[in-house]
C-alpha cells in the first residue's frame, strides 16, 4: 500500500505532504473543486477527472472530502496546509468573492 499524499487533521483540515502530487479536493457535487499544489491553492476550473487513474495521469490525487476516510460530510469551511508552510482558509459559502480562498496563516520553518 502506498502512502497518501495528505493528512487529515481535526474536523476540517487537510495537510498536503507529497510535493510530486497535487491534491484535487472535491467537496460534494454542488461546491467547486480546488487544487492544492506545493506553491498554493486555487479553484480547479478544468473538468474533474472521471476516476482516480485519470487523475494520476495528471499528477493529481483526488480527495473526496465527503468520503468516510476523510471527513464523511460536505464542508462549508476547510483549512488546507501546503508544503510551503502556508495555511489557507477555503470558505465555500463565499465562492465567487475574494474571500473564497485566502491565506489564513503563514508558518515559519
Amino acid at each position: 500500500m502506498t502512502e497518501k499524499p495528505f493528512l487529515v487533521s481535526g474536523s476540517n483540515k487537510i495537510i498536503h505532504k507529497i510535493r510530486k502530487l497535487d491534491l484535487l479536493n472535491i467537496n460534494g457535487e454542488d461546491n467547486p473543486s480546488i487544487v492544492v499544489s506545493h506553491k498554493g491553492i486555487k479553484e480547479f476550473l478544468q473538468e474533474v477527472p472521471y476516476n482516480k487513474r485519470d487523475a494520476k495521469q495528471l499528477d493529481l490525487e483526488m480527495v473526496q472530502l465527503t468520503s468516510s476516510e476523510v471527513f464523511g460530510e460536505e464542508k462549508t469551511l476547510l483549512f488546507v496546509q501546503t508544503i510551503n508552510g502556508k495555511e489557507y482558509k477555503v470558505d465555500y459559502s463565499k465562492h465567487g468573492t475574494p474571500l473564497f480562498i485566502r491565506i489564513h496563516q503563514e508558518n515559519a520553518f
